[in-house]
């Protein structure tokens, strides 16, 4: 995995500056710290960092071929895996293959079927190619959003990046903030609206895009989205179909030319990926490893909710007994988890999860040292129906995003010029508005419209969210995770089965579980989501409330001015509360506050 940049203008050539490139690279340099690399000429620069996964020796980027007397370049950040397939595509057309990398299987892709490339690749992937003949550079980005691309057009210049932070390099970017962007971040963060970002002039290629730019400007298309069809198979055969995907998902996503483990919670997601790969590791006579995480004094300070009913300890050793992994139970000090805030927020450029983020990337720091490489659980939830408003009309029928239970508690906090009246009213309409572009059918019933809404909304924007997370915190420690649930080949089938399938029996996931319970001990096969943990530790509530206390008194807080004090100090004095659903509860806001704080100065944000 990798980072990629750049710089590309047809029509001014003074504005294509190599030394701006590597400066805007160099801010990435965690996600590839194996090789870099740069690629100029007079109308783009290209920059690249590696983190070497396939075919270590010879992956060097960007990466450039003849073809048919036209030259083209590529920086790649991603994994495919259907790369046999395209290979002997590419063979087909007399090409001989220099690298075992995927980069120059994607390369050769669009050299050999242009712009719809993208609809034969499976993988995680964001990439830019330059045809020098054509004087184009192409950009896309895979269908669910694995992998970050962002970019800007100031002029006839683009820019893009895999990350902000390198986008706000250029001479020409501000780090300006306007009210649609504050909004999202006190109401929705770390969601954003799609195609979007908190940073006015700062978008986002969305999942399932790609782009042309040339001396004519840039031009985006979407050429994937979800689609809805009649569902003509059996019980049975969703069943079957379901375990097929899967099984096939996660055995493409086990190929790495680095050591490999995978993330075993002891919920029901984890497991399954866990359990497919440790079997296929074991017939080639190795072991699995697997790592589990905890917080310091969660046991003895654990209290149950809604959306965490359990705690995962004796699950993930429950499992990794089961399928017989090398297992590690990592556990988060609780200094070390309000330590790593700050360098939580550069890793995403916006104030995210607070202790969820921090604790990942203290994780991921760990995995490290003996593993580049992780398979993760994720996106479940979202394609098989796993939140609580996939069965909950009344969460769905509010005119508010409904992983959001009480979307004025953060916004409140908020003195009167953040205008919080006018971000409501803003953000439900577009709420209401996505709603409207779910893919239905005529014939859908009222389960299965919900059903279709459910997985629209949380596919698109919470898994977009959760995505974003794993993706920076992972890389930030120069760890690839990959997510064999985000196979687009899943969604696509998944969306169409019959909600009283995936809901067989009022089980949530039970068309899941039902694919993969021939993998999975009954204890496993019966429990109940239970999603990343957060702390419950009191002493981290402690931690936080002094250090934005602090904050707050400095004179140079940037924060403070944009406060109501009185209802800062009533939420202070409240209990605990969860204000967004599983992840966050009254410590968690309370850091989240103290990530703002730091954002806002370090990137010297201009609230415009």
């Amino acid at each position: 995995m990798c980072s990629i940049c750049g710089i590309i203008d047809f029509c001014n050539l003074d504005n294509v500056t190599p030394s701006v490139t590597e400066k805007m690279s160099h801010t990435m340099g965690r996600r590839g710290p194996d090789q870099s690399g740069i690629y100029s000429d007079a109308f783009v620069s290209f920059h690249h960092n590696r983190l070497a996964i396939m075919d270590v020796e010879h992956g060097q980027q960007p990466m450039s071929c003849f073809y048919k007397g036209s030259e083209y370049t590529i920086v790649y950040n991603g994994e495919l895996y259907n790369t046999t397939e395209l290979t002997k595509e590419i063979k087909k057309a007399g090409i001989t293959l220099q690298t075992k990398c995927d980069t120059e299987v994607v390369l050769y892709t669009y050299v050999l079927f242009g712009e719809e490339c993208v609809e034969l690749l499976n993988g995680i992937f964001a990439f830019a190619v330059y045809d020098k003949r054509k004087q184009s550079v192409f950009i896309a980005r895979d269908r669910l959003g694995v992998k970050p691309l962002f970019y800007s057009i100031l002029g006839s210049t683009c820019i893009f990046a895999s990350e902000m932070k390198a986008l706000l390099q250029h001479p020409r970017m501000k780090p300006n903030v306007d009210l649609s962007g504050f909004w999202q971040l006190i109401f929705l963060s770390p969601v954003t609206l799609p195609q979007e970002t908190v940073f006015r002039d700062i978008l986002e290629l969305g999942p399932g895009f790609k782009a042309t730019f040339n001396r004519n400007g840039l031009n985006v298309k979407k050429y994937w989205s979800i689609q809805a069809k009649p569902f003509i198979d059996s019980k049975s055969d969703a069943i079957q179909i379901t375990k097929e995907l899967l099984e096939d998902a996660i055995h493409r996503q086990l190929v790495s030319d680095v050591p490999l483990c995978t993330l075993l919670s002891g919920g029901l997601d984890s497991s399954i990926v866990s359990a497919v790969a440790a079997k296929e590791y074991e017939q080639d006579g190795k072991t699995l490893a697997t790592y589990s995480f905890e917080y310091e004094g969660n046991k003895e300070n654990f209290k149950t909710s809604l959306f965490q009913p359990q705690g995962d300890d004796e699950f993930a050793l429950l499992m990794a007994s089961y399928i017989h992994s090398d297992h590690t139970v990592l556990k988060a000090p609780t200094k070390e988890i309000e330590q790593l805030l700050f360098e939580a927020t550069l890793a995403r450029d916006i104030p995210g999860q607070s202790d969820i983020d921090s604790s990942l990337l203290y994780f991921c720091n760990i995995i490290k040292k003996q593993h580049t490489v992780t398979l993760s659980g994720e996106c479940a939830d979202e394609i098989f129906g796993g939140y609580p408003w996939f069965y909950r009309k009344e969460m769905l029928d509010n005119p508010f995003y409904p992983w959001i239970h009480n979307p004025m508690m953060r916004a409140n906090l908020f003195s009167s010029s953040s205008k919080v009246s006018d971000g409501y009213h803003y953000l439900s309409d577009k709420y209401k508005n996505f709603l409207q572009q779910c893919p239905l059918l005529d014939s859908d019933t009222d389960s299965m419209i919900q059903s279709r809404k459910a997985t629209w909304l949380s596919v698109n924007l919470f898994m977009a969210s959760l995505l974003e997370r794993k993706d920076r915190m992972s890389m930030a420690a120069s760890v690839e995770v990959r997510v064999p649930f985000a196979d687009h080949r899943i969604l696509e089938y998944v969306y169409n089965v019959p909600w009283e399938i995936k809901y067989e029996n009022g089980v949530e996931k039970a068309l899941l579980r039902n694919a993969m319970k021939h993998v999975l001990p009954v204890e496993i096969q019966n429990r109940k989501k239970s999603p990343y943990p957060k702390t419950h530790n009191p002493e981290y509530e402690q931690l936080v409330t002094s250090k934005l206390s602090h904050l707050l008194k400095s004179q140079d807080s940037r924060l403070a001015p944009l406060i109501d004090s009185k209802n800062l100090s009533a939420f202070l004095e409240q209990g605990s509360s969860t204000w967004f659903g599983q992840l966050m509860s009254k410590p968690q806001l309370i850091a989240w506050l103290i990530q703002l704080e730091y954002w806002l100065t370090t990137y010297q944000i201009n609230l415009v």
